[in-house]
């Protein structure tokens, strides 16, 4: 039986629909604007149900479980989806079995007020034994958190008081206090659990800062390390331009993975979540609590940064991609003097040719495997 086309309801026009987050536009030209500035790429965070494409994976999680999320899509997710990863597994034996090991645990106790208090100023610990528990693998990362004291005539000025280094095994490599260069003013007790006692014999910034960078550079030029990194570590934290300006260093940007400006662990706005809030959604257990500890949120960083780096994406980025150091005003193929040629292209074609706006991680691995 045909179907009755009645006055008032007009047949709607062909639409062109994005491969990746299914917009859809009346003309080709405007997909092809919005391909231009949407960066998408098979890196981005995607809805294991529908494979919908999002920025971020909060907005994947919104997405699911949102007050306006897709029916359809949540619920299986409710049935088959882990609520840390955000995967969806074929069976409930699958995803009970994933969840046992996706949950993880405290390093220690969070409610111990100095857990690291079995260790010297300066800890430099040898790493011997733990390279022997990972199968002579040198870790090729570090991750860093500071505390901060307060200076200033109204205590808001940040000074770096304490600071700890772990290597990709979660040992610690590094840990002292910091003798400020200015009178503290306020030293945020109830969050650092830092007293003055602590900084009468701590070790000057300069010093600090000569330990870490022997323990980055790893004996590497510091220009050869800005150019191509050699055998200088990468440098996980959260909000490390933030330490790294307390501690009055700098280092090669491409070295950094900050899981405060990550894209796919930001807000669905693109701003910044706390290491807290990570840590509970993505991981699975709480920290910071009581006092803030800089062990507790070394691990916690570093972990979400292994978590990120272990995911398993179909392919390469094209040569083209823009990484976190570029212009991504600079690099783009959808350029308008190809215009007749791009509208010629399908979506899912347009889709292979576009690339991410950040560097996605997971690539960490792909490079470690080849430089051994």
């Amino acid at each position: 039986m045909g179907t009755d086309i009645k006055p008032g309801n007009p047949v709607m026009p062909s639409r062109h629909k994005c491969s990746a987050c299914y917009k859809q536009y009346k003309k080709k030209e405007h997909l092809i604007e919005h391909m231009k500035v949407a960066y998408h790429s098979i890196h981005e965070p995607r809805c294991g149900v529908c494979r919908k494409h999002c920025k971020t994976l909060e907005s994947v999680r919104e997405h699911l479980t949102g007050p306006l999320a897709k029916s359809s899509c949540a619920e299986v997710f409710t049935v088959q989806g882990c609520n840390l990863c955000l995967k969806i597994f074929g069976s409930s034996d699958e995803l009970l079995a994933h969840k046992e090991v996706c949950c993880l645990f405290p390093a220690f106790h969070s409610a111990l007020r100095k857990p690291l208090e079995g260790y010297a100023e300066s800890v430099v610990e040898d790493t011997d034994s733990s390279l022997k528990e990972t199968g002579d693998h040198v870790s090729q990362v570090v991750g860093m958190d500071c505390e901060m004291v307060g200076g200033g005539s109204d205590g808001s000025l940040d000074l770096c008081a304490r600071v700890c280094l772990i290597d990709e095994f979660e040992n610690l490599i590094f840990h002292s206090y910091v003798k400020p260069q200015i009178p503290v003013t306020n030293f945020r007790y109830e969050i650092t659990g830092i007293t003055e006692d602590d900084l009468v014999d701590a070790m000057p910034l300069n010093q600090v800062k000569d330990n870490i960078k022997e323990i980055l550079y790893n004996g590497e030029s510091i220009g050869k390390a800005y150019v191509e990194g050699g055998k200088a570590k990468i440098l996980v934290g959260h909000g490390l331009d933030h330490d790294l300006y307390c501690l009055n260093m700098h280092y090669p940007p491409h070295l950094l993975r900050d899981t405060a400006t990550y894209q796919p662990l930001m807000k669905t706005n693109v701003v910044s979540h706390s290491l807290k809030y990570l840590t509970q959604n993505y991981l699975g257990y709480e920290i910071q609590s009581g006092v803030h500890n800089p062990l507790e949120d070394c691990r916690a960083a570093l972990r979400l940064y292994k978590r990120m780096r272990s995911q398993l994406h179909q392919r390469e980025v094209p040569i083209f991609c823009t990484c976190d150091s570029g212009d991504p005003s600079n690099s783009t193929n959808f350029d308008c003097s190809r215009m007749k040629e791009l509208e010629k292209m399908s979506s899912d074609a347009l889709l292979e040719m576009s690339s991410s706006k950040y560097r996605c991680w997971c690539l960490d691995t792909r490079e470690q495997s080849l430089e051994s």
